[in-house]
């Protein structure tokens, strides 16, 4: 009979205990070549599978690729000699509204837009050095020239 009194104070010990939601906001799906990901100062080189991170910046060598899905079916194919920071990506699955920003310093990327443009027309922007693209849920490639 004690077990049983005991059992919620046990479920809520047990609830407390176990590990803060990680904040990933999407994983590499594959990669080629020279690529790593910047967590402020650590580099990470990059890996199929690896979780990503709001404020993490994708940086590619001259032979390198990588591609990426993001929590709200957003995908995004990295090309050679880039440099993407993503500055904001916020996602509640639950009502599938939020917002992402990310930066091209460098490179190319190509997008597939996700649930977060389906629901907020606004909700994602591209910036580069010279422009700022809200993206309305579509495909297609940005390129920035050294």
């Amino acid at each position: 009979m004690r077990a049983l009194a005991l059992a919620p104070v046990l479920l809520l010990l047990t609830a407390l205990d176990s590990p803060p939601d990680s904040g990933g906001i999407g994983r590499i799906k594959s990669r080629l070549g020279t690529a790593t990901v910047e967590r402020g100062t650590t580099l990470i080189p990059a890996s199929v599978g690896q979780e990503l991170m709001p404020e993490d910046r994708l940086v590619t060598g001259s032979d390198g690729r990588m591609t990426l899905t993001f929590v709200d079916d957003t995908r995004f194919s990295v090309g050679p000699d880039s440099r993407i920071d993503l500055k904001k990506f916020e996602y509640d699955p639950t009502t599938q509204k939020g917002s992402f920003i990310a930066r091209v310093e460098r490179g190319s990327i190509a997008v597939v837009s996700g649930r977060i443009t389906r629901s907020n027309r606004d909700g994602e922007q591209i910036e580069t050095p010279d422009s700022v693209l809200d993206v309305n849920g579509t495909r297609f490639v940005v390129v920035v020239r050294k």
